[in-house]
């Protein structure tokens, strides 16, 4: 079966697997501590295994860091983990400039997923696990 590791974070958010790229000091354990704080469950710090599974893209931890998370300026955490199936990619090198921003995606392990790019506002880790909560009403 088809296997990468990818350099990534992932968290679940209920069923949803949430794909967090970037380069190095991009902000994706940031990014992966504020949605744990609002309910997430870690899956992967830094390094993502992505494998296919019955038709879907799962995400789990390599072993050797699997339950671990830094938190810079504090240390390596120990926290709960889980394994998801993907439903949503955040590029976090990518910055988003558009109030209502089109549809953009990404293709992984030949499987297309909504992306969303960076937004630098307070409120945005509240509005990804709201857009997995729900969804989003694209603009016509």
């Amino acid at each position: 079966m088809p296997e990468i590791l990818c350099h990534a974070n992932t968290v679940a958010v209920g069923a949803c697997g949430v794909l967090i790229r970037g380069a190095s000091g991009s902000g994706k354990s940031s990014l992966s501590l504020q949605l744990m704080s609002l309910g997430a469950t870690l899956v992967a710090d830094d390094q993502t295994r992505l494998s296919l599974h019955n038709g879907r893209v799962w995400a789990e931890a390599p072993a050797s860091i699997a339950g671990l998370i830094e938190a810079r300026g504090v240390g390596i955490l120990r926290v709960a983990h889980a394994k998801a199936a993907i439903s949503l990619v955040i590029d976090l090198d990518q910055q988003e400039m558009d109030r209502l921003p089109v549809y953009h995606s990404v293709t992984i392990l030949n499987h297309s997923f909504p992306c969303l790019h960076k937004v630098d506002n307070p409120a945005w880790p509240a509005s990804i696990m709201q857009y997995l909560k729900g969804s989003r009403r694209d603009p016509k």
